[in-house]
């Protein structure tokens, strides 16, 4: 996949010292950061495929700060780009060397907790993790868990609706937010929802949720937290064949039973994780399978034994269940890890991210085999098996000359398959760069340009996260073409790692 981007605009970049002495204004102290040695931490994101230091990096405490940095912007046409964490798998937090880079690390504050309506509000800068540590004490948590909880911050979360284990159950986080304050590119702050869980008027809160960037920048998050369940267990189910696996998961679901959590892994993430973690998998399946039942006790173990029967039918080889906390937090550890466990057998690896429907797993993880072979590269297999959310891990070696290349075209083309089989493009990284110039395999022109008209209803100027998203771009006055693909600038002033 080639990332192409619009040009840079030199007569902004020519301005550079007049933008950093107004930013400078605005957010006083070390809330500005123009020295290039201090600016290579934010020149990629987790995508880490490519790199571009961004103008001026600027970070803001409080809202009015960035409703100021926005208006500024706004009046002088710079291009705008959120990050949070910088934790994003899709470039969605990739910088532009004629944008300014707004992060929102310093908005660590958790601002109000409400047992009594179950809802934290958050800085968009807590960590995911953070949030159910904070109310832990009282018994309650917040659900959607994805595997860099540590890491990622929940304004982060919102960008990209990011799921996690426990979403089959209890939702993604568009299903877990109720309301959010927002700072528009011109500087007008907005609050959308709030603690009640129903809102008159039109789904603008939907519309937020997953927009990537491009709508505004999110300043405060209301968030809905649960009460822990009665008791949680696992089980740990080995099979011969992704096949056998991937039938017991429409077993599963297709008998009524919708467990806390159900992801699997092949061999190759298998082993990987388990060098890691040590967690008691076994290495002579072919695919394993992780089960979570939570609830009350009795019904949790009546559950157990269903699922249990369920996956020897499927032929099961092997069946672990967890007797104790520690057990079932152990089987999940594993899992957790997959991702950095993979990192130490491979020097380089793409984590790709695409949903098909559950029924369509064998089918799916076929045509991945069959893509492995045809660009001579390894696949370990992570994904979320009850809601069909993909995560393929396409392992290389960047310095090997082509295999970073022939890792994207594989990439690219497990995507296709996924819309082939009837699914979608990404479950919880989003689209940013990495799918963008794959949109119209899902959505046709019609569909992009309506999508865009929603884009310039808040962005009318395209100066927030432009060139992720949209393979073409489209003018908000006349809706007429601005590509970016024929002779715009790539990402060659983008070096490869």
């Amino acid at each position: 996949m080639s990332i192409l981007m619009p040009e840079f605009d030199k007569a902004v970049m020519a301005r550079r010292g007049d933008i950093v002495t107004a930013l400078r204004a605005i957010v006083p102290g070390e809330g500005v950061i123009c020295e290039s040695r201090e600016l290579v931490p934010y020149e990629t994101d987790g995508l880490t495929a490519y790199r571009q230091p961004p103008l001026v990096v600027v970070l803001p405490e409080t809202t009015a700060q960035v409703a100021a940095v926005l208006r500024y912007c706004h009046d002088n046409g710079i291009k705008v780009v959120p990050r949070g964490a910088g934790t994003s798998l899709s470039g969605g937090a990739l910088p532009l060397g004629d944008g300014v880079l707004l992060g929102l690390g310093k908005f660590k504050r958790i601002r109000d907790i409400d047992f009594d309506n179950r809802v934290v509000v958050t800085e968009p800068g807590v960590t995911n993790l953070a949030i159910s540590q904070a109310v832990a004490h009282a018994g309650f948590y917040y659900a959607p868990d994805p595997s860099s909880q540590i890491a990622c911050t929940i304004g982060g979360n919102v960008a990209e609706n990011a799921g996690g284990v426990h979403c089959l159950k209890y939702g993604v986080t568009s299903n877990n937010v109720l309301g959010c304050e927002i700072v528009l590119m011109n500087g007008e702050i907005v609050r959308i929802g709030g603690k009640g869980c129903e809102q008159p008027g039109y789904d603008l809160l939907g519309v937020v949720n997953g927009s990537e960037g491009l709508l505004g920048v999110i300043t405060e998050i209301t968030v809905r937290i649960l009460q822990k369940p009665a008791t949680a267990r696992a089980l740990m189910v080995g099979f011969a064949s992704v096949e056998a696996a991937g039938a017991c998961v429409a077993e599963v679901i297709g008998g009524g039973i919708i467990p806390g959590g159900m992801e699997m892994m092949d061999r190759l993430a298998i082993h990987a994780a388990e060098a890691f973690v040590h967690a008691g998998y076994p290495l002579d399946v072919e695919a394993l399978l992780l089960v979570e039942l939570d609830g009350p006790v009795a019904e949790v173990d009546a559950l157990i034994g269903r699922v249990e029967a369920i996956a020897r039918g499927c032929g099961a080889t092997t069946v672990q269940v967890s007797h104790s906390e520690e057990e079932r937090l152990l089987f999940w550890a594993g899992r957790k890890a997959a991702f950095p466990a993979v990192g130490r057998i491979s020097p380089d690896y793409l984590c790709m991210d695409g949903t098909i429907p559950r029924g369509k797993l064998p089918e799916a993880l076929a045509r991945i085999r069959e893509l492995s072979v045809k660009y001579g590269l390894q696949v370990a297999n992570v994904f979320h098996a009850g809601d069909g959310n993909l995560h393929p891990l396409i392992l290389y070696d960047a310095n090997v000359p082509g295999e970073m290349d022939r890792a994207e075209a594989c990439g690219a083309d497990i995507l296709r398959a996924c819309v082939d089989l009837g699914g979608v493009l990404t479950g919880e990284h989003g689209v940013g760069i990495e799918k963008r110039d794959l949109m119209p395999t899902m959505f046709s022109e019609i569909d992009l340009k309506q999508q865009q008209r929603l884009k310039c209803a808040f962005d009318s100027g395209g100066l927030l996260n432009p060139g992720k998203v949209f393979p073409t771009l489209h003018c908000c006055a006349e809706l007429g073409y601005m590509h970016v693909h024929g002779g715009k600038l790539a990402f060659p002033d983008l070096p490869r790692f």
